[in-house]
């Protein structure tokens, strides 16, 4: 294997996903619509937070965190914490919302609109890390390649968003001319495209007949270790890639039955997740692992 991957860490808690905020089909139009009505416990992110980074300590691994900006306020201490450890922070938005469609992939604001509130989440990150945040992650992975112009207008130096696969694309692109190791993108676009001062990180996946998401998420708890560790060997091959995990994927405790379209999104997680992601990293001691702070060009 010539390639180098990145551990990846999306922060945010269960009520973040679409299907309860901030998405068209969510029960809560916004996080804050969320806590002005919510008066159950909400942070089910903390202690499954403090376990994942005492696993990436067991296994010697700098990992990006993707945090979603919000989670400053109402989690004091945890951003610090993970910036403490010697862990990047990147950006996953100010609220998680989504920014294009999720049917349509039509965009639901404007540049200046995610420019304003991506900037603000930007400069939330970076107060509280003391460190200059050059990463961004699309909530959900919904992106569009307008999207891509606007982080570089603002400072960001790269994304890592895209999934390239035959199952379903959370783009407004093809994504024809991409694979699963880095790239410049298009202007205005996702496709590859000749060099820039803004990169691509697109996630592994595992090719047969078709090409199966694998960089993790969703595919580990669903669908298992062994496709996205042999989907991860695959990507390998083809140069640097990307593996991802959520802390509330091990999370043991049960989360509020709230939600709309998606009623088995959290059939599986806990220790058998934990127990997966074990698995991987073990597999994968021996390949260089590289924070996307540290990717060549960044």
């Amino acid at each position: 294997m010539r390639g180098s991957f990145s551990v990846t860490v999306d922060l945010e808690d269960w009520y973040h996903i679409p299907s309860v905020c901030s998405s068209p089909y969510a029960v809560y139009r916004t996080v804050n619509e969320f806590f002005e009505k919510w008066d159950g416990r909400y942070d089910y992110l903390t202690e499954p937070t403090k376990k994942s980074l005492d696993i990436l300590d067991e296994f010697n691994v700098t990992a990006t965190f993707f945090v979603v900006a919000d989670i400053v306020e109402h989690y004091p201490g945890l951003v610090e914490t993970i910036a403490e450890r010697g862990h990047e922070i990147a950006c996953h938005g100010l609220h998680h919302a989504c920014k294009i469609n999720p049917e349509t992939k039509e965009r639901l604001m404007s540049n200046d609109e995610f420019e304003q509130k991506t900037l603000f989440a930007k400069k939330i990150l970076e107060k509280v890390s003391g460190e200059r945040v050059v990463g961004y992650r699309a909530p959900n992975a919904f992106v569009g390649g307008w999207m891509l112009d606007s982080l570089e207008n603002i400072g960001f130096k790269y994304d890592s968003s895209v999934s390239v696969n035959s199952l379903y694309n959370k783009t407004d692109s093809s994504l024809k001319t991409v694979s699963s190791f880095p790239y410049y993108p298009l202007e205005n676009g996702l496709e590859a495209g000749d060099d820039r001062n803004f990169i691509e990180f697109p996630w592994a996946y595992y090719q047969n007949v078709l090409k199966i998401p694998a960089s993790g998420g969703p595919i580990l708890r669903f669908l298992g270790a062994p496709l996205v560790l042999n989907g991860l060997i695959q990507s390998l091959k083809r140069g640097h890639t990307i593996f991802y995990f959520h802390p509330i994927d091990i999370s043991c405790t049960k989360f509020p039955s709230v939600g709309n379209n998606r009623p088995f999104y959290w059939c599986m997680k806990g220790k058998l997740i934990e127990r997966r992601i074990r698995h991987i990293l073990k597999a994968l001691t021996d390949v260089k692992k590289e924070c996307l702070r540290d990717y060549p060009g960044i």
